[in-house]
């Protein structure tokens, strides 16, 4: 009944359906990948972005190399701002507006400089390309914490003057002419004493899990569909021939009882019995009258 499967039309079917199905399990495994990657990022912000800031001298390893579980972990820091060396990082949306995020050397009272990104400006009016004006930092010393964040990748595009294309902390280092801890970068929380004004704070990082699971079952769905469908149409094919089967049987059937039929010898007539008149009719004859 199913030997149709053995051909080589429906054998295509089946690879078919079998490339469908393995793209179908690749695509739900990347969502699951995506999803798993959410969830170690919605764990670090849980468990370290609200957590008691730690001392600069117990961070000082995660500036130079940062620990992906480290990231978001809250760090005091104290000293003072180089204003000199502060730059704005080009196109860096927030909420779906375009704008700019202002970053500063801060020289530690150890001697060393790591770099805070103070917050968020808008695009300006007043000057195409850069922010209506850049609030300057506090002067003096200061008590900064910040929250760490893995340095950016070097873009190949340039920046005018006094901004950057990314947080790239080696080549920040090399335009200000000394050295950084290039292995991470502050998001500032908070500072003391307060500016007089501010860039605009950075928002909690979601914690939303999104929509990976869904779509990742989805995926394994369509794909076990696949030969759901496969199985449907072969036993349809398979129902489709065995009604053909039997409605030629029944015709060849109908053909050779009506040949029988036609090849049966016809009974003999009865004769029909003659009445009184018929026989003295037939006896008179006989008699020559």
């Amino acid at each position: 009944m199913y030997r149709f499967l053995f051909s080589s039309k429906w054998l295509g079917y089946l690879l078919l359906a079998a490339i469908f199905a393995t793209a179908c399990v690749f695509l739900g495994r990347w969502q699951m990948d995506r999803r798993a990657e959410t969830l170690a990022e919605i764990n670090r912000v849980v468990t370290n972005y609200s957590a008691a800031p730690i001392p600069f001298d117990q961070a000082r390893d995660q500036f130079s190399r940062l620990d992906p579980a480290k990231e978001w972990t809250q760090v005091e820091l104290k000293g003072t701002y180089d204003v000199a060396g502060q730059r704005i990082v080009r196109n860096r949306p927030l909420n779906g507006q375009p704008g700019y995020e202002v970053v500063v050397p801060f020289r530690l009272e150890s001697g060393e400089t790591v770099v805070v990104d103070r917050g968020w400006l808008p695009i300006g009016n007043k000057n195409p390309g850069s922010p209506d004006s850049v609030p300057a930092p506090p002067a003096g010393d200061v008590t900064a914490v910040v929250r760490l964040k893995h340095p950016e990748p070097e873009l190949q595009r340039g920046a005018p003057e006094g901004q950057l294309a990314s947080i790239d902390l080696a080549a920040y280092s090399k335009e200000l002419g000394y050295p950084l801890l290039t292995g991470a970068y502050g998001q500032l929380a908070s500072e003391t004493p307060p500016a007089a004004d501010m860039p605009a704070a950075f928002p909690k990082p979601s914690t939303e899990e999104g929509t990976h699971l869904s779509y990742s079952l989805q995926w394994f769905a369509f794909g076990i569909l696949m030969f759901v469908g496969f199985g449907y149409a072969a036993r349809q094919q398979a129902r489709n021939a065995a009604i053909d089967a039997e409605d030629d049987a029944l015709d060849d059937g109908t053909v050779h009882s009506a040949a029988s039929a036609r090849r049966r010898p016809s009974p003999p007539r009865k004769r029909k019995k003659a009445t009184s008149e018929e026989e003295e009719d037939a006896l008179l004859d006989a008699q020559g009258y």
